[in-house]
């Protein structure tokens, strides 16, 4: 499991049809060998009449590389799941629906928008850990765009038409390290505090601007550097770096964000961002957590974004 195809080429070679597909997320499922979801039993035999499925021999229950995971019923092969994920953990800026749709020649727009939801839903890992040590943390806004319109927002700190965001930046040495990015509902001390609490270990060093809304923050050493007339990316460079750098991302690949469906965006450029440095092991990681993820429908995705 330490091979990591390092391009499309070795990607082809490596899975070449639906067996290798399966027998590697059976060996990404099940790392020490099979585990019935059911009674715990490590025993089982492929049945011949079910595509990918095990039955149990202590409790007879069924169970295909598939079930239970975020390709649970879908009607996609392995390939085309593979290849999906292959293509949205490996490209540096990632790949949009529209994009994914044309270049695995998939049935519509609908079924390529879906297959892209889902990986990006398990993208976050359940178990990730909070950042700590020195945390650079601050918030923004990113231009939005109308369903059928151009990008659109008001101007400096206005709030209208634009999407909020805080973001935190976990500085190692002399870069950074691990990202978090959440959609916020306002700038307040209880949204930020809530980015902080669910974010932030405890005892960590966060670094803000001195915004009003960040002392008082449970669980950190606050460190505030008052801007003043100093530009706000030289006290904070990375979390700013961060947010030019999503920026640039959200508009040359989706042409800017829609507010329905924000979070989901971030979390893809979290997870990209933070494998950056081992960009096709992050194929792997991607399938990884997808086989540990339970399943997810089009209307629980779209309920989900709704209410976010």
């Amino acid at each position: 499991m330490s091979d990591f195809p390092h391009s499309l080429i070795a990607f082809q070679r490596r899975f070449p049809d639906e067996a290798a597909c399966a027998a590697y997320l059976a060996a990404l499922r099940w790392p020490d060998g099979f585990r019935c979801p059911g009674c715990g039993h490590d025993q089982a035999w492929m049945l011949d009449t079910k595509a990918w499925t095990y039955q149990c021999k202590q409790c007879r229950r069924q169970t295909s590389v598939t079930a239970g995971t975020i390709m649970h019923g879908s009607k996609l092969s392995l390939i085309i799941w593979l290849w999906a994920a292959y293509l949205m953990a490996t490209h540096s800026n990632g790949i949009s629906a529209f994009q994914l749709w044309k270049q695995l020649g998939l049935g519509s727009y609908k079924t390529a928008w879906l297959l892209c939801a889902k990986l990006r839903h398990a993208m976050v890992d359940p178990d990730r850990k909070a950042l700590f040590g020195l945390v650079e943390i601050d918030e923004t806004t990113i231009h939005h765009r109308t369903k059928d319109g151009p990008i659109c927002g008001g101007q400096g700190r206005s709030h209208d038409g634009k999407l909020l965001l805080a973001g935190a930046v976990e500085v190692v040495g002399p870069g950074p390290g691990r990202i978090r990015l959440a959609a916020i509902k306002d700038f307040s001390a209880t949204s930020l505090h809530g980015f902080i609490a669910t974010n932030i270990a405890p005892a960590t060093t966060a670094k803000t601007d001195g915004w009003s809304a960040y002392p008082g923050a449970p669980g950190v050493n606050h460190d505030p550097r008052v801007i003043g007339a100093m530009a706000a990316h030289l006290v904070l460079p990375w979390i700013h770096r961060v947010f030019s750098n999503l920026k640039t991302w959200a508009l040359g690949v989706y042409h800017g964000l829609r507010r329905k469906h924000l979070q989901s965006y971030l979390d893809e450029f979290t997870f990209r961002f933070n494998r950056r440095r081992t960009r096709h092991a992050a194929f792997r990681s991607l399938l990884r957590i997808a086989s540990r993820r339970q399943p997810v429908t089009y209307k629980m995705l779209i309920a989900a974004e709704a209410t976010g």
